[in-house]
């Protein structure tokens, strides 16, 4: 008999768009039963839960040997989705050994608008001396494998070549688009009728999308 789950796994937007957050800010816990995902962001937790069609309470916890609790996150027991997100690419031990994670390439717009809001960044300033304004879309990740086969899914799927990994004094891998390169993406991932998305990264791209 197979085991009942909480999540449906078919593939869908939103459900990339959940892996997407739970490949760079989740964790699988070492029991082989629960998912977790935390982030600074109630309203990005909200949205995880609902792409999965959870009804689990939403919580609030420290983090980083901090004692404050200001981190929210949802807890959720599902073996079979543990197990499915396992055969993709996910593990327990993911953050320095993650690296291709099997996504439907008609979905992967969601997952990497996913990966941007969950451990990723768009940035916008003006250049201090042309005053133009510039753009940066980085994705952080410990894994060197994770950030090379992202860019070269970028690559394959948007034919764009130019990104660039730098490692961080603590070892902290990140992936960054310039500019032009970053236009495109952003086009890519706030495609026409976007629904799930992290309001205050977007709204940072959206300048760039009327331009």
């Amino acid at each position: 008999m197979r085991r009942l789950g909480k999540v449906m796994t078919i593939w869908s937007r939103e459900f990339a768009y959940a892996l997407g957050l739970l490949a760079t800010d989740g964790n699988l816990s070492p029991d082989r039963r629960h998912i977790n995902f935390t982030s600074k962001d109630y309203d990005l937790v909200q949205t995880f839960k609902k792409c999965l069609g959870l009804n689990n309470k939403i919580g609030v916890k420290p983090r980083g040997g901090e004692k404050e609790k200001k981190y929210f996150q949802i807890q959720f027991g599902d073996v079979n989705f543990y197990e499915y997100a396992e055969k993709l690419g996910i593990t327990s031990k993911k953050s320095k050994t993650i690296g291709e994670v099997k996504v439907e390439d008609k979905y992967f717009a969601d997952f990497l608008r996913g990966c941007i809001d969950g451990d990723g960044s768009i940035g916008a300033y003006r250049h201090p001396e042309s005053k133009n304004p510039q753009l940066r879309i980085r994705i952080y990740s410990a894994s060197p494998k994770f950030l090379e086969w992202l860019k070269s899914k970028v690559v394959k799927l948007y034919k764009i070549d130019s990104g660039w990994i730098e490692t961080k004094k603590d070892g902290m891998g990140v992936l960054v688009y310039a500019k032009t390169d970053s236009l495109i993406l952003l086009g890519k991932i706030y495609y026409n009728g976007v629904v799930y998305k992290l309001e205050r990264k977007y709204n940072t791209a959206k300048p760039f999308l009327r331009a």
